[in-house]
């Protein structure tokens, strides 16, 4: 499989409300609900994501130690030479209902207040596209399974 280089973002499922220690970062109370990750994937999307999806692994990101108590519903992703992911979680952020649970979380290296969001139901791939703009028309999505198998 060719490396293609991009952004990504995963929509999240937490069944229930968990207190997470999220590394340096502190620990945070995660309501139950669906949550948008934003991120980048400059040594490849399938590498990036199959990462995330796997469940042992060295809890490197914040998102690992999320991903211990949730589950991965779906990816949304974009393949591409630029960084896109501030710019991704801007525009999730400017969703209807979306919340940042924890300042900080995925963007320790840029100014974004936080590249997760939390949605009480789960966002609308739809509704995202629309947010991105122009950028939203190359926006793909798949299951974790279907995205394995070849973005």
């Amino acid at each position: 499989m060719a490396v293609h280089k991009g952004t990504y973002a995963l929509v999240i499922a937490l069944e229930d409300e968990a207190t997470i220690a999220v590394g340096r970062l502190g620990s945070f109370a995660f309501p139950r609900g669906y949550y948008l990750y934003a991120g980048s994937a400059r040594g490849g999307l399938a590498q990036r994501v199959g990462r995330h999806l796997r469940r042992q692994k060295r809890l490197r990101w914040h998102i690992d130690y999320l991903l211990q108590r949730a589950e991965v519903v779906e990816v949304w992703y974009a393949p591409g030479d630029e960084r896109r992911e501030c710019a991704w979680a801007a525009a999730a952020r400017e969703m209807p209902r979306a919340r940042i649970i924890a300042p900080r979380f995925g963007s320790s290296d840029c100014r974004c207040p936080s590249h997760l969001l939390h949605f009480a139901r789960r966002p609308s791939f739809t509704r995202f596209r629309r947010q991105l703009g122009d950028e939203g028309r190359r926006l793909k999505r798949a299951t974790p399974d279907g995205f394995l198998s070849g973005p």
